[in-house]
């Protein structure tokens, strides 16, 4: 398992293959000095929050090596991102 660190107090956990996928997409939005929503579902109740990219951000993944990214999921994870409703994990599709 993998977290998202966001701000000096909020820990969520991900599996590292979502995470993986989530920090590229996550990174390039932040690096355009863009802010969105980023919502999932986690243990049955829905999470929501805002990222900006003034509030501090770390990952970190226990996998190493880092699990081999699927391009048509960062595809469906980034048109997700740059949506009106923001960023929410969606299926990993096939490679």
């Amino acid at each position: 398992m993998g977290y998202l660190n966001y701000g000096a107090r909020h820990v969520f956990e991900f599996d590292d293959r979502t995470l993986a996928h989530l920090q590229p997409v996550i990174l390039a939005k932040l690096s355009r000095q863009e802010s969105f929503a980023f919502t999932w579902t986690d243990r049955g109740h829905r999470r929501s929050i805002w990222l900006h990219p003034a509030i501090t951000l770390s990952f970190q993944l226990a996998a190493e090596p880092s699990p081999r990214l699927n391009r048509a999921w960062l595809h469906a994870l980034t048109k997700q991102a740059n949506g009106s409703s923001g960023l929410r994990i969606v299926t990993e599709p096939d490679a």
